[in-house]
């Protein structure tokens, strides 16, 4: 096949109403895609002439490969509904039936979904990411010796979820109670790190292994609302009101932001495309504060999207460059 032919794409997701309509409360599909965000895709892949399938989650995945359906490509965008390797369930399905798809393995998707873990092979790899520490249960806070101010989150959520005004805490002894009350909220492991005052930064990277390339460096601004200090879910939710971005060209902090970035995506063994998350602290340098293998992607509102926009990439140029990649790794 030609590298330009177009395929066969099984696209799968987990779709934000139908999950609601099934009776998930709205937290519980916070990261869950949206209909326009799907819509979107389906619409740009077959722009590019693909010829695109809409399957539906991990089980409507599972049933379809069953009954012996396949596509060139399954383009997966599946956050999965629950457990600690959600994200890692449609590529373990993929890879069960020999079903190529685009993005990272399961064992990269488990591990950036775990935060602590991602930080803990980040840092083993020489790059900076802020001191952390991980609380299991209420108690654990006494524990805790990293200085304050502290910033608080679930170990394994996306899309913010989790983050808001309570995340940073100022005080040692208030680590306890917000602790014991996002415990009771999220029923997971919580990360605590030491928070960074600087520049809040996410990067583009697409490609693998050694071809792995920066798209650009973006920096996220606080220009309205009250929480001002973090890329809180109730920020991500109002960007338009709330927030605005640029990209870093021509100044040291983006070079070092680069450099930072591509080696956590190596490290971590991510594929094909990837935001990299990251904060400077007081002295200026980017720490690194997670990987999301499967980045939001709605062409409007999604930071990867707006990152690629602002680089001068149209969406479809973004989806076609995720595909391209996919393809070479599969050589299809």
């Amino acid at each position: 096949m030609a590298p330009t032919a177009p395929l066969a794409i099984g696209l799968v997701y987990d779709c934000k109403e139908d999950h609601l309509a099934a009776g998930l409360a709205p937290h519980e599909v916070m990261e869950f895609d949206s209909r326009e965000t799907i819509d979107g895709l389906a619409a740009d892949l077959a722009a590019l002439g693909h010829r695109i399938a809409r399957v539906g989650g991990g089980l409507e995945l599972a049933r379809r490969l069953a009954a012996g359906e396949r596509w060139d490509l399954v383009f997966n965008i599946a956050e999965g509904v629950s457990g600690r390797s959600r994200e890692a369930q449609v590529p373990a399905i993929c890879e069960l039936f020999a079903q190529p798809y685009t993005f990272s393995d399961p064992l990269t998707c488990a591990l950036t979904l775990d935060k602590p873990l991602a930080k803990r092979v980040v840092r083993d790899h020489g790059l900076p990411t802020p001191p952390f520490a991980v609380i299991e249960r209420a108690e654990d806070a006494a524990a805790i010796d990293l200085e304050p101010p502290l910033f608080v989150k679930p170990a394994a959520e996306g899309s913010s979820k989790g983050i808001d005004a309570r995340s940073k805490v100022e005080r040692r002894e208030d680590l306890a109670a917000t602790a014991a009350e996002m415990l009771a909220t999220f029923r997971q492991p919580l990360l605590v790190e030491t928070f960074l005052p600087g520049r809040e930064l996410t990067v583009g990277v697409a490609g693998t292994g050694d071809g792995a390339r920066v798209i650009a460096v973006m920096e996220i601004l606080f220009v309205g609302g009250e929480d001002r200090e973090a890329y809180t879910a109730l920020n991500k939710g109002d960007w338009e009101r709330r927030m605005s971005y640029a990209l870093l060209d021509g100044e040291p902090l983006g070079a070092r932001a680069r450099e930072v970035a591509l080696g956590a995506y190596r490290a971590l063994g991510c594929r094909d495309l990837a935001r990299i998350d990251l904060r400077c602290d007081a002295a200026g340098e980017p720490h690194f504060l997670e990987a999301n293998v499967l980045p939001g992607l709605n062409p409007r509102s999604g930071d990867l999207p707006i990152l690629s926009r602002l680089a001068g990439h149209t969406h479809a140029e973004l989806l076609g460059r995720i595909v391209a990649a996919a393809r070479e790794r599969w050589g299809i």
